[in-house]
């Protein structure tokens, strides 16, 4: 009799950090997520059972490392409102305006407080199979 492989249950991305709390108030005020964890060297963000998790930079060089280098990809349901709210700090963030993907995903982009480049995206309904 063969086992059934264990079911994953998440997968999140562990971000390193320069300025823990420049980088929770980034994830909760900009893109909705609420602080789970939280302490000066380690932190989670979670939103409707997606979860980001922080560690704080072990030294500069880490985050000269990072800097530019990290990406993550977050998948919604309804991207329009999150862009609504979004568009209107383009004073404060670096951010790529809403457009379609020629993969069937209509995405913005914006540029956290240490640099790790935010996809947001949700699938063009005509590309749903």
């Amino acid at each position: 009799m063969s086992m059934a492989p264990p079911q994953v249950k998440r997968i999140s991305p562990m971000l390193a950090v320069a300025d823990m709390e420049a980088t929770l108030g980034f994830y909760t005020k900009v893109l909705g997520f609420e602080v789970s964890l939280k302490s000066p060297g380690y932190s989670i963000v979670s939103r409707d059972g997606a979860t980001i998790h922080f560690m704080k930079a072990a030294s500069d060089a880490v985050m000269k490392a990072v800097r530019g280098h990290t990406e993550i990809y977050i998948e919604v349901a309804d991207i329009a409102p999150l862009w609504a709210h979004v568009s209107r700090l383009k004073n404060e963030y670096r951010i790529r305006d809403l457009f379609d993907r020629d993969y069937g995903m209509r995405e913005f982009h914006i540029s956290d407080p240490n640099d790790c480049l935010v996809f947001v995206g949700q699938r063009i309904p005509r590309w749903e199979s």
